[in-house]
């Protein structure tokens, strides 16, 4: 990991990121979405069997292998599959916002209606991975929300199998369907529909590039949660910090991906030191190493403040998915963070807490876009429309005001519209 000092180095240098040549899929996967737009189921089987290695006689899973899921999973994981439910329902519940109606002037109506999104899409990664926990976490806050259909896709392994994790997640979680698909033949299926796959209002969930590719495409046609990008972590510590703990961390998101970023910022440059020789020391039995050893390597960083007032500066400069603040008094800090996805607060609430089970949602922005994101929340799978009504005397009241405002923007058409019913002309 590279070593900074707020003092010796530039911010500029500090805050830079190793990023790998970025590979364009755009015309790949254009070409994917037009397939399956026109051919359907078909385009679908055969693009996984072209890409993916899989053949696959139907794409729905049958409802008995989903019931039979949670017989073929340890009841140790079941049971924290329906604690982990409990937990994210909880904190999920408290985001439920409620319309409102206005009557404050008079022979005036106006108000705000929340309404669910009718379909979703969940998109889980599958294959050579199983994230049950990104099954409730996406699903969740849906069922919360009031979707009435949410629609499932996963792909299956080389074997043609999905995890049974995965499908008793979402069983647990209440997924109304599954598809055995992924890739960006998957977004497409549920972006267009099938003969089989219903099209769907908006497609949540992580995936690779060819995933976030065909999101992205298929944006304006559906909505799309966001664009997620490699994960990334960055904890503040002072010298109440256990050394340990903090290379623990750190490693825990490293392994995620090569592109993944792990950064400390410490107010003890013999924490510094410290932390650097137990990251090294427990990356030597890590079944991922050479993953973790890769992002460490390109974008691990150990930076020196001069003050956690410093720290946490630089904290909002990064803008992180996922912030620690592994110091003594983490609430005396928490007011002066501004931008981060979700906020870790103390010494014994290490960020695979939130990814899992604590209930705060996990699907959060990468990339420095905290600035302007926010968490998956019940808030994505809702929509808001407005109304309004008035009454003979409330439009006389405003109605000259109307036709100026129309006529200064050359639209007489609309002035039109409000004078004939000043004048009382009949229809």
């Amino acid at each position: 990991m590279k070593i900074f000092s707020t003092v010796k180095h530039s911010n500029q240098e500090i805050l830079a990121r190793k990023m790998s040549e970025s590979v364009d899929v755009s015309e790949t996967v254009a070409g994917i979405l037009a397939k399956v737009k026109t051919g359907g189921d078909q385009a679908v089987k055969q693009l996984t069997q072209d890409i993916d290695g899989v053949d696959l006689a139907d794409l729905r899973v049958p409802a008995a292998e989903i019931e039979a899921s949670t017989e073929q999973i340890s009841q140790e994981l079941l049971a924290v599959l329906e604690q982990a439910k409990e937990n994210i329902t909880a904190f999920h519940e408290k985001q439920v916002r409620q319309g409102f109606v206005s009557t404050s002037e008079q022979g005036i109506v106006m108000g705000q209606r929340i309404l669910p999104l009718e379909t979703v899409g969940v998109y889980v990664p599958g294959g050579t991975a199983a994230y049950p926990s990104t099954v409730l976490m996406d699903v969740l806050p849906a069922k919360i929300a009031g979707v009435k259909r949410i629609v499932m896709i996963t792909p299956p392994s080389k074997e043609g199998q999905l995890a049974p994790a995965i499908l008793a997640a979402a069983k647990v979680a209440g997924v109304d369907e599954i598809y055995q698909v992924g890739g960006a033949q998957g977004i497409a299926a549920l972006a267009y529909g099938t003969e089989t796959i219903p099209a769907v209002d908006k497609i949540v969930g992580p995936g690779n590039i060819y995933v976030a590719t065909a999101k992205r495409m298929v944006y304006g046609l559906v909505d799309i949660d966001m664009i997620a990008g490699p994960s990334d972590v960055l904890i503040v510590a002072d010298d109440s910090a256990d050394p340990e703990w903090l290379a623990a961390d750190l490693i825990a998101q490293a392994e995620h991906d090569p592109l993944a970023q792990a950064i400390l910022v410490t107010t003890s440059e013999t924490m510094i030191d410290e932390v650097a020789q137990a990251v090294d020391k427990q990356l030597d039995d890590l079944p991922r190493q050479a993953i973790a050893q890769q992002s460490l390597d390109n974008n691990g960083k150990l930076i020196l403040a001069q003050n956690l007032d410093e720290a946490i500066v630089l904290a909002n400069q990064v803008a992180p998915e996922h912030l620690e603040l592994a110091v003594d008094q983490p609430f005396a800090l928490l007011g002066k963070v501004k931008n981060a996805g979700s906020v870790f607060l103390g010494h014994y609430t290490p960020e695979v807490l939130g990814d899992y089970f604590a209930g705060p949602n996990h699907t959060l922005p990468t990339e420095g876009t905290a600035r302007f994101y926010s968490p998956l929340s019940v808030d994505d799978y809702v929509k808001k429309s407005s109304y309004l009504y008035y009454t003979p005397e409330a439009l006389e009241e405003v109605g000259t005001s109307v036709e100026l405002f129309a006529k200064t923007e050359h639209l007489d058409g609309h002035a039109r519209s409000m004078a004939i019913r000043l004048k009382g002309e009949s229809k």
